[in-house]
């Protein structure tokens, strides 16, 4: 992750997003949480067409896989996360959505169904499953054109996927897509099914989808001021899912008191 989410970066005046980069890491499971987001200077970052370092990590790409090499420090607890991410695509969509047009904000599902193998040395963890590789694009600040969203992900039988992506925008309608992505990277709009309101999280973030039946919560896995990742249990498109969820509130991100907090979530050094 870059300078999107930086309270430095906005407060620098948003001169340079290079010298506000940084690796977002979170590991769920039996051992415990693990969190690490820290914010390097361009003095740290080196990039090429196919290789991105970021201080002692590091990502790369050959055409089919994303090798990541992972050496950060957890924060707020100073836990070592060290190994590496393989994510292997069977296929690249090559679709781009446009979620804001005056403000320039593109998405793309990438990679909707990935093969991902994990090889942790600090904590000691692996991990072999189905993964997700997307991107988000634009030219102004999220909180400039939007208010809020919720995205979600969830695998389908025959290894397709199904994405819902409901943004909205400070002015207008956005966009409420409905995706259903094919083994061979075939792309096909669904209309969403009926919008469910979930429970709020502790910090009181609206989390809503869409299922064909009523959704539930199964967990929450990340619970911030301005910001929620959960696993929600629906269907879709006739197929019991559980899909990873997330509700982003830019409202609250672009409060004062929220972004005096993100330090201590994402802390910022000079190597």
């Amino acid at each position: 992750m870059g300078s999107v989410f930086s309270p430095y970066y906005a407060w620098s005046g948003r001169h340079d997003p290079l010298n506000h980069c940084a690796l977002n890491v979170a590991l769920y499971g039996a051992g415990g949480k693990r969190w690490a987001m820290t914010e390097r200077r361009r003095t740290a970052v080196e990039r090429t067409a196919d290789r991105l370092r970021l201080g002692p990590s590091s990502l790369a790409w050959d055409g089919r896989t994303l090798t990541i090499d992972i050496d950060e420090v957890g924060a707020p607890i100073p836990w070592r996360i060290r190994g590496q991410v393989r994510l292997h695509t069977h296929v690249l969509t090559g679709h781009v959505e446009t979620l804001h047009e005056a403000g320039g904000h593109q998405w793309s599902p990438m990679a909707p169904a990935a093969r991902v193998e994990v090889e942790l040395e600090k904590p000691a963890r692996t991990w072999r499953g189905v993964g997700y590789l997307d991107g988000n694009w634009g030219n102004r600040p999220l909180e400039d054109d939007f208010v809020r969203w919720d995205w979600s992900r969830a695998a389908l039988a025959n290894d397709g996927a199904a994405i819902l992506y409901d943004v909205t925008p400070r002015q207008g309608q956005g966009p409420s897509l409905g995706l259903r992505i094919a083994a061979d990277g075939g792309v096909e709009r669904f209309e969403p099914p009926m919008r469910h309101r979930l429970r709020t999280t502790g910090w009181r973030v609206i989390r809503e989808t869409q299922s064909e039946t009523a959704p539930r919560v199964v967990e929450t896995l990340e619970d911030t001021p301005f910001y929620a990742r959960s696993l929600v249990a629906g269907t879709l498109a006739g197929e019991q899912v559980t899909s990873v969820h997330e509700s982003l509130s830019l409202d609250r991100f672009a409060s004062n008191w929220v972004r005096v907090l993100l330090p201590f979530r994402m802390p910022r050094t000079l190597r």
